[in-house]
């Protein structure tokens, strides 16, 4: 990683990047002597909302359910044979089942694949999930410059 150096990633690149989809870390602030809560997560993206959109598992004794109020963060990155590329987002979740089926949040997420990721103990048909979107304050990308060996 010596000498490794980073460029900033234009808007069309992070749109390419998140529409693949995957997986990511969404971290949920905490009190101001606590670390933040991260989780791993798999997420869908709509370029044309500029959205992002999250299956949360929500079981009773989870304590997501006590930071899903707070500001994210959500990091996704990925290394191919060629370079490192990462973009963060952050603002708040909005709700998706507070939402009306005709709002454009609710269509959204319709439009895109959220990749399905089974890590639960018990069979997925019994674990509760919550539908999130975020619509980022701030979203941004970088990349490494390839080496000019």
């Amino acid at each position: 990683m010596q000498g490794l150096r980073w460029l900033q990633m234009s808007d069309d690149e992070i749109a390419d990047f998140l529409g693949r989809g995957g997986t990511g870390v969404l971290s949920f602030a905490a009190e101001s002597d606590e670390p933040p809560v991260s989780i791993p997560v798999s997420y869908g993206y709509n370029a044309d909302e500029g959205l992002l959109y999250y299956q949360l598992s929500t079981p009773q004794d989870s304590r997501k359910s006590d930071f899903i109020d707070q500001p994210v963060s959500f990091v996704v990155y990925s290394k191919t044979d060629s370079r490192w590329e990462s973009v963060i987002a952050t603002g708040t979740l909005d709700d998706i089942e507070e939402k009306q089926y005709e709002s454009s949040a609710v269509q959204g997420m319709w439009a895109i694949q959220i990749p399905r990721v089974d890590i639960f103990e018990r069979p997925r048909r019994e674990v509760t999930f919550h539908f999130f979107s975020l619509d980022p304050d701030t979203l941004t990308g970088r990349k490494e410059v390839p080496s000019s060996s």
